[in-house]
């Protein structure tokens, strides 16, 4: 009983199921895999699916496109969107590319993108944006 004594004893966190903090972390994976792409033209994602195979469910692989984020305009300067789902995120009203310059400065704008999603400055953007995408579904007519 005596080593029991010399510790200390609390109550155990709860689960990490904070949607603010499961939002960060996926887009900042979303922000790594555009670096990667970046580095790799030919980068693709594999994705893991449950299909039914003689009746049976079973996990096989799948291979998707990732597509940029960033475009070149009519004057040779890479503008980068931040995409929350398949739409870009407004930053200002109307304006939602961010100017980046040259290629070569997309990685520094990425990490500077996740430093402002671990700071949760994007927060707000992110709440707004699953705010407008939220949509119900079309009924059907019985």
């Amino acid at each position: 009983m005596l080593i029991l004594k010399s510790l200390s004893f609390t109550a155990l966190p709860k689960a990490g199921n904070d949607p603010v903090q499961m939002r960060r972390a996926k887009f900042i994976s979303k922000l790594e895999e555009q670096k990667l792409l970046l580095a790799d033209p030919n980068h693709v994602r594999t994705v893991q699916r449950w299909t039914k195979v003689d009746g049976e469910r079973q996990a096989t692989t799948k291979q998707q496109a990732v597509r940029p984020w960033w475009k070149t305009d009519a004057s040779g300067q890479a503008v980068m969107s931040v995409k929350f789902g398949a739409k870009p995120i407004e930053f200002e009203k109307g304006k939602a590319g961010i100017v980046v310059g040259s290629k070569d400065k997309l990685p520094a704008v990425i990490d500077a993108l996740i430093g402002a999603v671990r700071a949760g400055e994007l927060d707000d953007l992110f709440a707004q944006a699953a705010k407008a995408g939220v949509v119900g579904k079309p009924r059907k007519a019985a």
